[in-house]
């Protein structure tokens, strides 16, 4: 299974040009790609291959005037931008035919510098290294300071220099990691848990354990709105500006960073406690076009169920999701009675059929647990009929589930 290891840059000032060089020259390759794809399309002439694309856009593209300082930057750097393009069209029209899983991919767009995410990639080819005192060495930007919170569990192959919209540099690594090893330090337990989420509770676990909601972006609400304010009140264009928008995006760095390692440490310790887990497969979209959609975005449920499906995959765990239409609130979770639906301000109701006096929250996990079919064995393996495996992540450089990075 291929993972992302993401670890904090600190590009000194000289670095930070180089890599804005590389950011930009990658750009306009990618942009130029584009271009000559939309024009063949136009013309209703077959798209150039990425052979022909890399001898035109790069290789004679440096012998112009116009071009000659793509010859400034690692031709791996541009290489890798061509093929971006080239999955980007492909993964668009996978999408058309229906034969790509997810939701539906957009036909590729022109880059700008002003984007908030700016990305090169480097692979083996390249000759990039860590130096024995632990700096990230690539080739024309020179030995850049990396914060190692942890020591690579494998040799990468290839590594992602990222430029976010707060203006933070991260070193992102494919790791190839090795599945035995990876199920050997999670040995098997005989506990399954079924999972109901929510925005009172972020999680209420079968067994009655209530998971609280931090609320990341509410309480950063009031920060948030004074430093919105003030970027709405600076001059466009002007260096003020400029840093306004800056404050504005390292508050909301702050907010995902946080949202998103309570995310990690959570799906972490359920994968460890327990072989199997059933969850409900949430309409995520649906619900963020309704008035709770701050609170469900700021939940991040989305996130949160990636993480648990490949941490499964990699751990040898069962993940079962049910279907989203299942009517955990409103069955009995000890005779089965279906009692009707119920409003979202009834958090506890009492069964008509067998009196038994239900928590709505607690209720619903039992029964997302027992709709799963999720039982365990004499020799405590968990099994169920027409056992669902956790789908794989996308391999390759794209997409692929990233562990929590370093600060």
């Amino acid at each position: 299974m291929q993972l992302r290891y993401s670890f904090r840059l600190y590009p000194d000032t000289g670095q930070q040009t180089a890599l804005a060089k590389a950011f930009g020259c990658a750009r306009v390759v990618f942009n130029d790609a584009v271009r000559a794809r939309e024009d063949a399309r136009a013309a209703r002439q077959p798209f150039p291959r990425i052979g022909e694309l890399s001898r035109k856009l790069i290789t004679e593209a440096k012998q112009t005037a116009a071009r000659s300082w793509l010859g400034e930057v690692s031709a791996v750097v541009l290489q890798q931008s061509l093929r971006d393009a080239e999955a980007a069209y492909r993964n668009f029209f996978a999408s058309l035919k229906g034969a790509r899983k997810g939701p539906k991919a957009g036909a590729p767009r022109f880059k700008s510098r002003k984007d908030s995410r700016q990305s090169v990639r480097f692979t083996a080819n390249a000759r990039w290294s860590i130096t024995g005192s632990g700096r990230l060495c690539l080739p024309k930007i020179g030995a850049v300071k990396v914060k190692w919170s942890r020591t690579l569990p494998a040799q990468p192959t290839s590594v992602t220099v990222i430029k976010d919209a707060a203006d933070r540099y991260f070193a992102s690594f494919v790791i190839d990691t090795d599945p035995t090893a990876d199920q050997a330090r999670m040995p098997e337990t005989d506990q399954t848990v079924g999972i109901d989420l929510g925005l009172s509770h972020f999680a209420v676990l079968s067994d009655g354990t209530k998971i609280d909601s931090p609320r990341f972006l509410r309480r950063a609400e009031k920060k948030l709105k004074k430093a919105q304010k003030e970027l709405s009140r600076k001059q466009k264009g002007s260096k003020n500006r400029a840093k306004a928008r800056l404050k504005v995006a390292r508050t909301h760095a702050k907010v995902a960073d946080a949202r998103r390692e309570f995310h990690h440490q959570l799906s972490t310790r359920l994968i460890s406690e327990n072989q199997g887990i059933a969850v409900e497969d949430l309409s995520v979209v649906g619900l963020a076009r309704t008035r709770l959609a701050k609170s469900v975005h700021d939940a991040g449920w989305a996130s949160f169920l990636g993480m648990l499906q490949y941490k499964a995959e990699r751990y040898g765990r069962t993940l079962v999701r049910i279907g989203r239409f299942e009517p955990t609130s409103q069955t009995c979770s000890t005779c089965g009675a279906k009692d009707g639906p119920k409003p979202l301000n009834v958090r506890e109701w009492t069964c008509r059929a067998c009196g038994t006096v239900h928590d709505r929250d607690t209720n619903a996990a039992i029964n997302v647990k027992t709709a799963a079919g999720l039982a365990v064995t004499a020799c405590g393996a968990p099994v169920r009929p027409g056992t669902i495996p956790a789908q794989r992540e996308e391999t390759g450089s794209h997409g692929l589930p990233t562990e929590p990075r370093a600060a």
